[in-house]
């Protein structure tokens, strides 16, 4: 039996390694965020604005990938007209929306956080709640189509095609598996990755639209043509720009790029004299990279559309077809021959496949910073790596349950996209007009109106992207839920701090016997607290003479998880000592004064309660709701789970 102490021993030590490895530091995106308070030393130092823009660039440009096959099936012979029409929405409604983000909220959470400013109490929490799943349908569906794309410009690539035949679930899922190795080995130094992509992507797409340009200037019956074909269909031009309006919705993911652009903020390199209050050069740095992207995205946009519609025959964007979902790297491979077509294969899947580290990197920064916020979310979701495996294990099942096809995940895809830029349209509206900013005020709700209209369009049109999106909310809700639950009695108090008043009382009664009497504050007349003393002390059998202070609690958010206690003591009626707190649920705050006063002084703090009549079950949905309930029991249980040393544990007294 002896060899085994050792075994066991080395297996421990292992476990110890990789749960010290897995729960190493914070989100990245939070390890700059040093608090409101911060001064200049502690300013944000990332990178340029430039560098970051790659960063969403690998999600926002490599929409080129499937962007002209996806406006050619949507609108036909109208595609270039169309796209002209999503590139004025970007530029006129997303672009200036989300620069107003950009300022509004600095620090990653974008519109979401705005909104969440608006709204108090559970139907604030679920409000946000149900944001974060359309914002979990974005980012994952963009880590899974991108992937599942990926897959389709290898398996169509001529040189491996008969290799890699209906291997695309298997590819999909390997990539989406790789880009989470990136993140468990650590994600900062993938800016230089992303940068390399980029350059190379846009560069190899400019020599793509130059030939294609060439080719529609040297046939000019190719514009004779369309042309024809255009006015026959649709009549006149009054005709084709309403199609075109209509048909729109169907091209939103060509806006997929604004929400990681906010959602990467944190990476901005600053000003020297940035604070974390107020970081002027990152919001500087945030707005040039959204509309730099946004211009290249949008002459991109417009180029790619009107080459891909006149030199690709109509029948190959179809499903099945030899340009669907790759409508470049088709011209590519005609025009410019097969070796350079594989050079643009080879740069399209690494794109389109680190796409989803925007993806990943958004949904890093924006779960973190809300869900154990709010309770509903364990400990270990603050730290990097848990929440990678989290994110790729959802991302293999959401790849399975759509067999990684790239056009069965579109609806998901443009249903979150569509529905935080409506959020955000809608928030920067309501800060304008807080601001007296009349102009600004009309102009957000007429962008705000536009989106809506395309949210509803494209729901009523691809209904089962909000079917998706029910299902995250459902299950970040449900699991937001049980999380809380489980996490009920834990001591949610971030600090105590008192007065100079209730720093007296304690050290006073610190020299005796601390007793404390757990009082709800009704009328505050001589008569409540002098009655509620004579009833503890025949309930517990105490001398009337002994030294007692009263302690009530004020229920503020019962939403709220976590905040500081502040205590504040008062003298009523010229005898009766009172220490006042304000929490979100009376026991955790209890439970927190009671081991301050312990550790503080020295001694052992005893409270004296009542029992609370009523069912346990309904007692316990009223703390878990509304922070109140059978309070005695309940305060038991929270210094149970702190204090595990029952000689140290401070003594709770019922009558």
């Amino acid at each position: 039996m002896a060899p085994s102490a050792p075994a066991d021993s080395s297996l421990a030590a292992a476990r110890h390694r990789l749960r010290a490895w897995m729960l190493e530091g914070l989100a990245d995106m939070a390890k700059h965020h040093p608090g409101p308070h911060a001064g200049p030393q502690s300013a944000h130092r990332g990178q340029r604005w430039w560098r970051v823009m790659c960063l969403t660039g690998v999600d926002y440009f490599s929409t080129l990938g499937y962007q002209p096959g996806i406006a050619a099936l949507a609108a036909g012979l109208l595609s270039p007209i169309a796209t002209i029409v999503l590139v004025i929405v970007t530029l006129a409604g997303a672009l200036p929306v989300y620069r107003r983000v950009a300022k509004e909220s600095p620090h990653g959470q974008g519109s979401i956080a705005m909104l969440e400013r608006l709204l108090s109490f559970w139907k604030g929490k679920l409000f946000v709640l149900t944001l974060l799943g359309f914002a979990a349908t974005d980012f994952l569906i963009t880590i899974t189509l991108s992937a599942a794309d990926a897959a389709t410009h290898l398996v169509e690539n001529p040189h491996v095609s008969s290799a890699l035949h209906n291997q695309q679930l298997v590819i999909t899922l390997i990539l989406v598996a790789l880009l989470g190795a990136v993140f468990l080995k650590g994600f900062l130094e993938a800016i230089g990755v992303a940068v390399a992509l980029v350059g190379l992507y846009l560069a190899l797409n400019v020599a793509v639209v130059v030939v294609g340009l060439w080719h529609v200037a040297t046939a000019p019956h190719v514009v004779a043509d369309w042309s024809h074909a255009l006015t026959t269909e649709h009549g006149n031009a009054l005709a084709m720009v309403g199609v075109a309006l209509l048909v729109f919705p169907k091209l939103a993911l060509g806006l997929s790029g604004f929400e990681t652009g906010v959602a990467v903020m944190p990476h901005i390199e600053g000003d020297p004299d940035d604070t974390e209050a107020r970081p002027t050069g990152r919001i500087r740095g945030a707005r040039k990279l959204l509309t730099t992207s946004a211009v290249i995205m949008s002459v991109f946009l417009i180029v790619t559309s009107f080459i891909t519609t006149l030199l690709i025959p109509e029948d190959a964007f179809k499903p099945g077809g030899t340009a669907n979902g790759r409508a470049l790297a088709y011209l590519a491979h005609e025009y410019l021959g097969s070796a350079f077509g594989t050079v643009y294969d080879i740069s399209t899947i690494a794109i389109l496949w680190f796409a989803g580290a925007s993806a990943m990197a958004g949904l890093l920064n924006l779960m973190p910073q809300y869900l154990p916020r709010y309770g509903m979310a364990p400990h270990w979701a603050r730290a990097v790596r848990p929440m990678v495996l989290v994110f790729t294990l959802v991302a293999f099942l959401v790849t399975w349950i759509f067999n990684a096809d790239v056009d069965a995940q579109g609806g998901a895809y443009a249903t979150g996209v569509l529905v935080l830029i409506s959020s955000a349209a809608i928030a920067v509206t309501i800060a304008a007009r807080r601001a007296r900013e009349r102009g600004w005020s009309i102009g957000f709700a007429v962008i705000s109106v536009v989106f809506l209209y395309t949210t509803i369009a494209n729901v009523i049109e691809r209904p089962d992207g909000v079917k998706i999106g029910a299902c995250f909310i459902a299950g970040i809700i449900l699991l937001s839920f049980l999380s809380r639950v489980a996490r009920a009695f834990e001591l949610r108090v971030t600090s105590v701090v008192l007065d100079d008043m209730a720093e007296r009382f304690i050290r006073d009664i610190a020299h005796r016997k601390v007793r404390l009497i757990a009082n709800e504050p009704d009328q505050r007349d001589l008569a409540e607290y002098r009655d509620k003393l004579q009833q503890i002390c025949t309930d517990n059998d105490l001398p009337a003479a002994d030294d007692f202070i009263f302690v009530e609690v004020t229920v503020g958010d019962p939403s709220e998880f976590e905040s500081e206690l502040r205590v504040r003591g008062e003298v009523l009626h010229g005898r009766y000592r009172v220490l006042c707190l304000e929490s979100s649920t009376i026991s955790n705050a209890l439970a927190a004064l009671l081991l301050h006063v312990r550790d503080v002084t020295g001694a052992q703090p005893h409270i004296y309660f009542e029992w609370t009549e009523g069912n346990p079950f309904a007692q316990f949905l009223r703390f878990f709701l509304f922070g109140q309930g059978e309070v005695a029991p309940v305060t038991r249980e929270v210094l149970r789970e702190a204090e595990p040393d029952r000689a140290r544990r401070p003594r709770v007294h019922v009558g």
